[in-house]
């Protein structure tokens, strides 16, 4: 007599015999994928061009619209100082007045000098005119006395030029005994007191900035250089208001790579009309730069760096090839290459090192990521 089986058992039975049939036939089709002609599988996707954007959040550091560091032109004392730090001042207001009894001498000592010169030519002058009239009379005047009054006369003539040239070059420099500022601006240094001997020293007697209008500077890493900003202006918060944000435009480019920071610098007017920003500040700027057109564009495991070199893989023919490639604007998940590629190529998506050049495999095709 046949035992009979229980309905539930049986149930379990075929499920499981479902189960391994799948199972055994799974493994198959991958073991086929994976050894047809001793071939391996890659997962591969078609290389094509795409817009590159980069959000950019850089360190700022604002600078003076104009600066003077004030030195003094001739050696004296301060006899009167007539600014502080903070004081605001107009163009050509007196900031200091130096007492330098030496070129006050001097200037004095050219005057006489000049005045000297100028007698002895009028005088000369006058003879020579005198002694021209009289050669009108024949023999009354030889030549070779004409020659010598005439003489006489250019060579006072030339002693007035220089002395008054002295005197001019004197009196410029008791001009410079007089400082006066030349901009309107702010008076945010100050080195010296009344009484201070001063000259050609290391330190400013005054620092004088235009702080109406600041400039923003940003060192822009070299591979972002050739990219375009999304627009002129950008916003920027500096570290003492952190709440608050400005903007500035875009107006000039220093168009050289610093050798040492590898950077251009950018400078961007920002309006400083309630003066609430400072020359020195430091702060952050974001701001979004595009490529002018299209490059390719990968997933960053579909670019291998090693030692030696940096490059991704292609299947061609169903045979790898690696390709050395340079790397530009990095985004959010992907990265910007340049190398000897065409669109529609098939790249490996996941590269490594461990795939050799020349190897056989098979392409299985994913989108890019």
């Amino acid at each position: 007599m046949i035992e009979q089986v229980p309905m539930n058992k049986l149930i379990y039975l075929l499920i499981t015999t479902v189960v391994l049939v799948a199972c055994s036939e799974k493994k198959s089709t991958r073991a086929v994928m994976e050894n047809r002609d001793g071939a391996d599988s890659v997962k591969v996707f078609v290389l094509k061009r795409d817009s590159v954007s980069k959000n950019l959040k850089l360190p700022a550091e604002l600078y003076p619209w104009q600066k003077a560091e004030i030195y003094a032109k001739v050696e004296g004392y301060v006899k009167l100082l007539k600014v502080d730090i903070g004081d605001r001042v107009k163009r050509n207001d007196v900031l200091l007045v130096l007492d330098a009894p030496e070129v006050t001498a001097n200037y004095a000592k050219a005057l006489a000098d000049l005045q000297s010169a100028r007698t002895k030519y009028n005088t000369s002058r006058d003879t020579y005119n005198r002694y021209r009239i009289a050669a009108n009379e024949r023999g009354a005047i030889s030549d070779d006395e004409m020659e010598r009054i005439h003489g006489q006369m250019l060579t006072d003539s030339a002693n007035l030029s220089a002395s008054q040239s002295s005197a001019n070059a004197y009196n410029q420099l008791k001009d410079y005994l007089v400082i006066r500022s030349a901009f309107d601006g702010v008076v945010t240094q100050r080195n010296v007191d009344a009484g201070t001997l001063v000259g050609k020293g290391s330190k400013p007697l005054v620092v004088v900035e235009n702080l109406s209008k600041l400039r923003l500077r940003l060192a822009i890493p070299e591979a972002y250089t050739a990219a375009i900003p999304a627009s002129e202006t950008v916003q920027f918060s500096v570290d003492a208001q952190p709440s608050m944000k400005y903007q500035g435009k875009l107006a000039r480019k220093s168009n050289q790579i610093d050798a040492t920071t590898r950077t251009e610098l950018w400078e961007f007017e920002v309006p400083n009309v309630n003066r609430q920003l400072k020359s020195g500040m430091y702060g952050s700027v974001s701001f979004n730069l595009n490529r002018d057109g299209k490059s390719f564009v990968v997933p960053y495991s579909a670019v291998v760096n090693n030692l030696e070199r940096t490059f991704v893989i292609r299947i061609k023919d169903n045979r790898t090839e690696w390709v050395d490639v340079r790397t530009g604007i990095n985004m959010k998940d992907n990265v910007e290459i340049f190398g000897d590629l065409s669109e529609g190529d098939q790249l490996v998506s996941r590269a490594n090192d461990e795939i050799k050049s020349n190897r056989e495999v098979i392409a299985v095709p994913v989108k890019a990521q």
